[in-house]
């Protein structure tokens, strides 16, 4: 077994998107061969209802999928071919755009105006650029949990982990998308494929993911040049692994929640602009023209 040597630990930024949502981008509009099949991460966290409702409204995409996952508050979709629905805390949507589709995404603090989840974009190979549209919606109680002895929880919304598979199936690039709890003071080893590329992105707590000879990436201090002090909402640190087949994490006092996502790279071309990524300009070209002719949708 080989522990995976982190490559690189930077902080999610500032950034508005949709129709004014303020939200801390991790990584996305970059050299798509760092997070390959991945393309973006986007954590929507606010207590600040100016600052979310007015959402996402109708916009394209074509070539990737989205995947949200709300931990707080909700969502309510709809999109060009009828569907329509709420995404509420815990919930999943796995949309494969594929050849086109035209959504919103609009969404609602809980009772307090709290508001928090994820968007995460996956590129999708030629061979499927221009596959039919299909959603993956995932209730709560359906993305099972497992606990092992120490208190550590894991909820699998995709891929499998420990003996237990996610309700995602059919992805191109056998994507594992993982919600991890380590207790507080724990020290734990968790498998990674050797063929995937990885990534975590800490949103509650603190502690330290270790390398292969020392500690690195102290959440906590932040220490290094590439990791700044965090905030007391929370430290938002994304960590970018190496090749290997494991990860060793060591939590801080008050635990420590992640996102842990692997995904077998694509390693093809990418074409992007905006909500659409293609493998050439010609084809990023031809989508954009078919958008101003109303023949995008297929």
């Amino acid at each position: 077994m080989s522990i995976r040597p982190i490559r690189r630990i930077s902080e999610a930024k500032p950034t508005i998107e949709g129709a004014g949502v303020r939200l801390r981008r991790a990584f996305g509009f970059g050299d798509t061969r760092d997070y390959d099949p991945f393309l973006l991460l986007d954590d929507f966290r606010n207590e600040n209802p100016s600052d979310y409702l007015a959402g996402f409204p109708w916009h394209p995409h074509r070539g990737i999928e989205t995947i949200t996952y709300i931990l707080t508050g909700a969502v309510s979709h709809g999109d060009s071919l009828g569907n329509q629905g709420t995404l509420g805390s815990g919930d999943v949507q796995w949309m494969t755009a594929g050849s086109g589709i035209l959504h919103q995404e609009m969404p609602k603090g809980d009772a307090q105006g709290r508001m928090h989840g994820f968007q995460l974009w996956a590129n999708l190979p030629s061979s499927l650029k221009l596959t039919a549209p299909r959603y993956q919606d995932v209730q709560a109680r359906d993305i099972p949990e497992v606990t092992d002895d120490d208190g550590t929880r894991v909820r699998i919304v995709c891929g499998s982990f420990w003996g237990k598979s996610g309700p995602v199936d059919g992805i191109a690039a056998e994507p594992q998308y993982l919600d991890v709890w380590i207790p507080s003071g724990q020290r734990k080893t968790l498998p990674v494929d050797t063929y995937r590329q990885a990534f975590a992105y800490v949103f509650e707590g603190a502690g330290t993911f270790r390398d292969a000879s020392e500690p690195m990436g102290v959440l906590t201090e932040g220490l290094g040049r590439d990791v700044p002090q965090r905030d007391e909402t929370g430290n938002r640190a994304l960590v970018l692994f190496d090749n290997g087949d494991e990860i060793t994490v060591q939590a801080g006092p008050e635990g420590m929640r992640f996102l842990l996502v692997s995904g077998r790279p694509i390693r093809e071309p990418v074409a992007w602009y905006g909500p659409i990524v293609m493998n050439t300009a010609e084809e990023l070209r031809q989508a954009y023209a078919e958008l101003q002719n109303g023949t995008f949708i297929k």
